[in-house]
């Protein structure tokens, strides 16, 4: 590969979450996202994992080998969330060109893009892993619409500590010397695609072509971070410089005592040190790697200087361009150490906001944890015994409450609410009357279906009593204002145009023929509802 890149922070982003590396065999773009905690810290520790594999020798199995290290570097992000909590939710996509042994290895995951300008033909060989390019691929948006939808930006598929196993586009193509690439991150979508093309075919220099798109974007308003790599492939000649991975670290390297991550695990070999050193005291000799012994380091940021020189050598034995945040991470060295990796691949773990913390602090990270397992396990049984109890007894009140509904076409008094929690129902069948629904007015009928609250059982009883003589519903405190005597019942009109019965009390006339207060009127000189309302149940 000839290849030439750029990457800009843009005109409104604070910092730059995109990530570029590109060599002699290995292109990748990464777009980082997880807001100001960890978008850049995706995007670098993902790119820097992956430039070992910067070599052209895999023994026809180079596509298996780049989609296992995208695995891996995922991987890699749920440990740095693991270690610092404040990162979780960060996620970076990758776009990938791997060239081995004649033949051009593609893996893909989330929206950056990879384009190819061969034999005159300009094409978009990645797919974007977004919920409107998945509405396209439906068919229920068009192409043309992409751009203005609402949730363009709604990524489906990621590197980062939410999959375990995310789902990479992988292809293996044939390549021709000549043929052109482009790999850019979203940012180069302000720019339109026409242009674009055009640039890529009328630009013959690689350098002045990535300059030129990038500064399309910023003329554009740039709002996103914006990152391109332009490559060609070409016949490989003896001048070529030797791209092979490092696998063999320095002996000078190894002689420094190996600082543990924060997972308990060496970074490396070391010779368990008898008591603790002063800082500026001389490493122990290396070990052999079989008996090596998890130990503990004076020096709690002697892991990252490790790390970052062997980064740095590691760079210096290639010809590449290394641009943004991972550019940034490798120029400050800010790279702590991660379990279960190699020196020189350890040197790819990047965090770069690190804090400094000091050497008591790193000392209680080491520390068991038991004691605060036990707290967090405390908490969450007494929430749990808290949220138990607050549950039973809202169960326990709704038990003491009634109410009127219907039941296989009668009218029916119920204990509980007429409500349900899930699967539970709050409430019992506590009586069935033969009232009929049909022998009630319209308006009962509609009122017993909606349910009709009770104060309690004696109470239901009553409504249900002034359901049978009257076919209407009176008021729930009408029984405590019921006067002490009655007179002889009058003959009233219903609201439903039926005759009832009304008594008068002791103290007050009979209404008039003409009276024009309804039966059930609550006002005190109004007739009161029927006595035989309040009876029930005394």
């Amino acid at each position: 590969m000839r290849y030439a890149a750029r990457s800009d922070v843009g005109r409104i982003r604070a910092k730059n979450d995109d990530s570029a590396y590109v060599g002699r065999h290995l292109a990748v773009v990464a777009d980082g996202m997880g807001g100001h905690a960890g978008g850049d810290v995706a995007s670098a520790a993902t790119v820097l994992d992956m430039l070992h594999l910067d070599h052209g020798d895999y023994n026809g199995d180079a596509i298996t080998v780049l989609a296992d290290e995208i695995q891996t570097a995922n991987s890699l992000l749920s440990e740095l969330v693991h270690i610092n909590p404040k990162l979780a939710g960060m996620g970076t996509t990758v776009t990938s060109l791997l060239l081995a042994e004649g033949k051009l290895h593609f893996a893909h995951i989330g929206d950056s893009r990879a384009y190819r300008l061969r034999d005159g033909e300009f094409e978009q060989v990645s797919v974007d892993h977004t919920f409107v390019q998945r509405l396209i691929d439906e068919g229920r948006l068009r192409p043309e619409e992409a751009e203005t939808h609402p949730h363009k930006n709604v990524l489906m598929r990621v590197l980062g500590d939410v999959d375990a196993s995310p789902e990479l586009d992988l292809d293996t193509l044939d390549v021709k010397p000549g043929e052109r690439w482009l790999l850019c991150s979203d940012g180069l979508n302000y720019v339109a695609g026409h242009v674009v093309e055009r640039t890529v075919r009328e630009t013959k220099d690689l350098r002045e072509c990535a300059e030129t798109l990038v500064d399309l974007t910023l003329e554009a308003g740039a709002p996103d971070n914006v990152t391109v790599i332009m490559l060609e492939i070409v016949e490989e000649t003896r001048d070529d410089v030797s791209t092979a991975a490092v696998d063999v670290i320095p002996p000078q390297l190894l002689t420094t005592e190996s600082k543990p991550d924060i997972t308990g695990e060496t970074a490396g070999p070391a010779e368990t040190p008898p008591a603790p050193k002063p800082v500026d005291e001389k490493p122990a000799a290396a070990e052999p790697a079989d008996s090596a012994e998890p130990s503990a380091s004076t020096d709690p940021h002697l892991g990252e200087h490790l790390s970052a020189e062997v980064l740095r050598l590691e760079l210096a034995s290639r010809p590449h361009e290394l641009v943004g945040a991972a550019a940034t991470a490798a120029e400050t060295g800010s790279i702590p150490t991660i379990a279960g990796r190699t020196v020189a691949r350890r040197a790819a773990t990047v965090l770069t906001h690190k804090a400094d913390a000091p050497e008591a602090d790193a000392d209680e990270i080491l520390e068991p944890t038991k004691p605060r397992r036990w707290v967090t396990w405390s908490i969450a049984a007494a929430v749990l015994l808290v949220l138990t109890a607050g549950l039973w007894l809202g169960y326990a009140w709704t038990q003491t409450r009634y109410y009127i509904g219907e039941f296989d076409s009668r009218v029916a008094i119920y204990n509980g609410v007429s409500q349900r929690l899930g699967p539970i129902q709050l409430s019992t069948l506590e009586a069935v009357t033969d009232i009929r629904m049909d022998s009630l007015p319209q308006f009962s009928q509609q009122r017993v279906r909606q349910t009709v609250p009770a104060r309690d059982l004696y109470d239901a009883q009553r409504i249900v009593k002034n359901l049978e003589g009257t076919g209407t519903i009176a008021p729930s405190d009408e029984c405590l204002t019921a006067p002490p005597t009655t007179a002889p019942a009058t003959e009233t009109a219903s609201p439903t145009g039926t005759a009832t019965k009304a008594p008068a009390t002791a103290t007050s006339p009979a209404p008039s023929p003409n009276a024009s207060n309804p039966a059930g009127a609550t006002s005190p000189a109004a007739s009161p509802s029927p006595t035989v309302v309040c009876e029930v149940g005394q």
